[in-house]
């Protein structure tokens, strides 16, 4: 890389990252700490915590449409001043409507596909893999460190301080973003800008894409879902008080890379995708699987490690993906599409999964994420054997267009 390549990609995966983790700081603990506040049941703690996904997903199109037309860094900053302002009230709440309320406020700073349009714009074809790759690793990187500061921070502070470190984490992104981030050039005068409907058709109707955003649906389907039982696990099964719980997730979590660089490595460099990625999805199904089981610490344990080496693994590749098969004109839109399907399965895993808690219990809540994964693995196992549909075609294509 490039002196300016390494700055934007080192820049913007520090935004991503910061906020990131002050999406998922609350992961562990809505669960556990949200049930203080006024009005609390699990249909509306389930709805706090993916609501953010509602509002991500209706705005992701246009704004990642809007940057194509008046730039990345303007969109980027009233995003992320959009998303304090929601910390902000989330923070002041003292019922679960008002938490409910500012986590809407933050998904509507939808900047994600921004930021990565933005990493395609100022890195070179050949980079363009390992930008979004170490983008991908901060957001992994991220959501670890989440599920270990916010139970550290909530023990000191209560659930209001995450929320007022994840608005001093979007004031530092805006800083990042004015200082230390390089703009993308704006197209010629009277040059056209925005995609046209053939760039938005093909965003939204590629075979290719198609898959790769229901596998994002899917997998933040999954994340939403999981977490709202997992931090009870911990608490009812286990009798690990709320304060302790970052005491499992970071063994875990620091073990669990150790189990996603061999698939990364195997997959990059043994050019093995196409039998890498369906194993991830099968190793995030065999940890819902230990957790569904999870009476013992070993389940527990066994459980969560094999959870976060399929979901860091699938995490940090799914972006890539989308950016090697979408056209540079459409890549705002690309994104756009693939991050509202990300959101939209963290609305769905979290709105229907706090809804079957409420009826049915943890365990229910667990079939229930198994479900869509197994969906789409067999989805996956179905582009493999209808002509390179799968994510193995934009290896394909990648090799095509060279």
């Amino acid at each position: 890389m490039t002196a300016l390549e390494r700055r934007t990609v080192g820049s913007l995966a520090l935004l991503y990252s910061f906020r990131m983790l002050g999406l998922f700081m609350v992961l562990p603990l809505l669960a556990v700490y949200a049930g203080d506040l006024q009005g609390s049941t699990p249909q509306l703690l389930g709805l706090a915590l993916g609501v953010y996904g509602l509002s991500q997903a209706l705005l992701q199109i246009p704004l990642g449409w809007l940057s194509d037309r008046v730039g990345r860094k303007p969109v980027i900053v009233g995003g992320l001043l959009v998303f304090a302002l929601g910390s902000l009230i989330a923070a002041t709440a003292d019922t679960v409507l008002g938490v409910v309320f500012g986590r809407f406020l933050q998904g509507a700073g939808a900047i994600a596909s921004t930021i990565l349009a933005l990493a395609a714009d100022l890195t070179r074809e050949e980079q363009r893999t390992k930008a979004m790759a170490l983008i991908g690793a901060s957001i992994g990187a991220s959501f670890a460190l989440s599920l270990v500061l916010g139970p550290l921070v909530a023990g000191w502070t209560g659930l209001s301080g995450v929320f007022y470190l994840t608005c001093l984490l979007a004031l530092c992104g805006v800083a990042i973003v004015i200082y230390s981030v390089p703009a993308a050039e704006l197209p010629a005068p009277g040059a056209v800008t925005g995609p046209s409907r053939s760039h938005a058709r093909s965003a939204l109707l590629d075979r290719v894409l198609l898959r790769l955003n229901i596998g994002v649906f899917s997998l933040h389907f999954i994340l939403m879902a999981s977490f709202l039982v997992v931090p009870l696990i911990l608490r009812d099964r286990l009798d690990i008080l709320r304060e302790e719980h970052w005491q499992v997730y970071l063994p875990v979590l620091l073990i669990s890379v150790l189990g996603m660089l061999p698939l990364m490595r195997l997959a990059e460099r043994g050019g093995r995708l196409q039998q890498v990625f369906p194993a991830a999805i099968i190793i995030l199904l065999l940890g819902l699987a230990a957790l569904w089981h999870a009476t013992t610490t070993t389940f527990l344990y066994l459980g969560l490690w094999l959870f976060f080496v399929g979901f860091n693994y699938l995490e940090a590749t799914l972006p890539s993906l989308v950016t090697k098969q979408a056209s540079a004109q459409a890549r705002g839109t690309a994104m756009g599409v693939y991050s509202t399907c990300q959101f939209l399965g963290a609305f769905a895993g979290g709105t229907l999964g706090g809804w079957v808690l409420q009826l049915n219990g943890p365990n229910t809540v667990l079939v229930l994420a198994m479900i869509a994964g197994g969906l789409w693995l067999g989805l996956n196992s179905v582009g493999k054997s209808s002509h390179n549909s799968g994510p193995d075609a934009v290896v394909a294509t990648d090799i095509n267009r060279s």
